[in-house]
């Protein structure tokens, strides 16, 4: 058999793997993950490879998992605890988005962004966001406003990266037609760069709403406030690792509910593009 027979029944092969996945709901094919991971995860705790105050088992943590929904239901202390983190993220993410979007579009349209600002913006985009927190603290205190800070703080930079760089994303030959028609600098942002850059900004915005649950966890571990943080920081001190998992997946809820609130604006307002990318068709 030749090299390029083989590699035809290679590709042959490989079409018909694509075809096979794509005809499987998607499902199926998550429901399919979650109970091999959880049989993985089980086989692992009942064997003890690993030891049960690292790993607790799926039985332990679903309970956990009941008694933080019964505790979130019935209106007690967690459910203020998951208030305090909601409106943690809730602020930052709406800062970063008012920081980032301006930030973007000083860069992305002018040259002193460009050449002055996006430098000083990289260089602070290098550093570990989270080492600011101790500042945020002694400048803010242990309440909500320095958690507010530091989620803003680090999901502000993706915003900024893509609001610069879907306004080059216009054609050379759309800007030459909007100069041609006497469109000014403004008309030009508003009617040209911005729709035609939003598909590298709502992608911005789906990676600033995991940036924005980071930063107000992060804060709340450090100390002070009464979020969803500070609860798991003490169950981990008490080595209460099943509450601590079932802790971590209703928070996990919450950042799908940001994320898929940024997909959903995406899909309403970016209509016109259809290409694929993580959270579904735009």
């Amino acid at each position: 058999m030749t090299g390029a027979t083989q590699d035809n029944l290679e590709d042959t092969v490989w079409m018909e793997h694509e075809a096979f996945i794509d005809r499987i709901p998607r499902w199926v094919a998550m429901t399919f993950l979650f109970v091999a991971v959880v049989a993985i995860w089980d086989l692992v705790t009942r064997l003890g490879w690993v030891s049960a105050i690292i790993l607790p088992t799926p039985a332990e943590t679903f309970f956990d998992l009941i008694f933080v929904g019964s505790n979130l239901m019935s209106g007690g202390y967690m459910l203020t605890a998951l208030w305090t983190t909601t409106l943690t993220v809730f602020y930052g993410f709406l800062i970063a988005v008012a920081i980032g979007f301006s930030l973007g579009v000083l860069v992305g349209e002018t040259k002193f962004g460009e050449r002055a600002v996006m430098p000083y913006l990289v260089a602070i985009d290098t550093m570990p966001k989270v080492a600011f927190a101790p500042l945020f603290i002694a400048w803010l205190g242990f309440d909500i406003a320095s958690k507010v800070a530091l989620a803003a703080f680090i999901a502000t930079f993706p915003i900024v990266v893509a609001t610069a760089a879907g306004l080059y994303a216009a054609t050379e030959n759309e800007r030459m037609l909007f100069k041609s028609i006497g469109a000014s600098r403004m008309q030009t942002l508003v009617q040209l760069k911005l729709p035609t850059g939003l598909p590298y900004i709502f992608t911005g915005l789906k990676i600033a709403a995991v940036g924005v649950m980071a930063g107000a966890i992060t804060g709340e571990f450090l100390g002070g406030g009464k979020g969803f943080g500070a609860l798991i920081r003490q169950s981990a001190s008490q080595l209460d690792t099943p509450r601590v998992f079932a802790l971590i997946l209703y928070l996990s809820l919450l950042g799908l509910a940001l994320y898929f609130t940024v997909v959903w604006a995406q899909r309403r307002f970016v209509f016109w593009n259809k290409s694929d990318g993580p959270g579904g068709k735009a």
